[in-house]
């Protein structure tokens, strides 16, 4: 089974340089592109304001954060990374969220995550709908995937929504069947080898009996052979 992480990250705004620091963190681990029901998601304090436009955009007030964990704290840094172990990131942008990640553990001397192990969503979907609006939102309305829950922006509903796309752009429907395919041919063998049994309730004969009569002569007299007929009573 391959096995793939699927991060989504909030912010306090778009610049880790700049003194921008993660506020919220969301991963869900896939098997052959389905969600396995395993996640890891953190709130995190990020000791600073909460820009009005962020806020907006993510619900997550300064006042809600303070006194959350801290990145540097084992319940984030080292509860995220044994979660991630060496599995592949999806993120849509991934450029963004590995700046902010690696920000972090940088910060702290920790092993940034190499940009090799990042797999960015928005290439994939460029490439497949070039010249198209391909965000997040837009991508979810093209593969009609219910954006209901979401009301704004939170790492742990976008890291759902983020599997649901991933699973479309690398085959959607056709991915599905190829997870069913072993039942499929299973069925298919069951049906070559007749495993339905004895009708309990026979159908008529839909001929009359002359027509059996005429029949039965044309195989005697004209094709001289009834060795396959004889295998359905004539």
């Amino acid at each position: 089974m391959a096995r793939e992480i699927v991060l989504d990250t909030e912010t306090t705004g778009f610049e880790p340089h700049l003194g921008h620091r993660l506020v919220e963190l969301a991963c869900l681990e896939i098997e052959d592109f389905i969600p396995t029901g395993r996640s890891f998601h953190v709130y995190i304090d990020p000791c600073r304001d909460m820009p009005v436009e962020a806020e907006r955009v993510h619900g997550l007030s300064a006042a809600f954060l303070k006194g959350k964990p801290k990145f540097d704290h084992p319940e984030v840094v080292d509860a995220f990374l044994d979660f991630v172990g060496d599995a592949p990131i999806v993120a849509h942008n991934a450029g963004f969220d590995r700046a902010f990640v690696n920000w972090e553990l940088k910060a702290i001397n920790r092993v940034e995550i190499h940009e090799e192990r990042w797999v960015d969503t928005l290439a994939l979907a460029k490439r497949r709908f070039p010249g198209m609006h391909n965000s997040l939102d837009a991508l979810c309305k093209r593969f009609k995937i219910s954006l209901s829950e979401r009301e704004k922006h939170g790492a742990l509903i976008d890291a759902k929504l983020l599997a649901a796309v991933y699973l479309e752009l690398k085959g959607g429907r056709e991915r599905r069947l190829e997870l069913t395919s072993a039942a499929a041919v299973s069925a298919v063998a069951a049906a070559t080898r007749n495993e339905y049994g004895v009708r309990p309730r026979p159908l008529a004969p839909r001929s009359t009996e002359a027509e059996r009569e005429i029949h039965a002569a044309f195989i005697r007299d004209v094709l001289k052979s009834d060795e396959l007929w004889s295998k359905y009573g004539l």
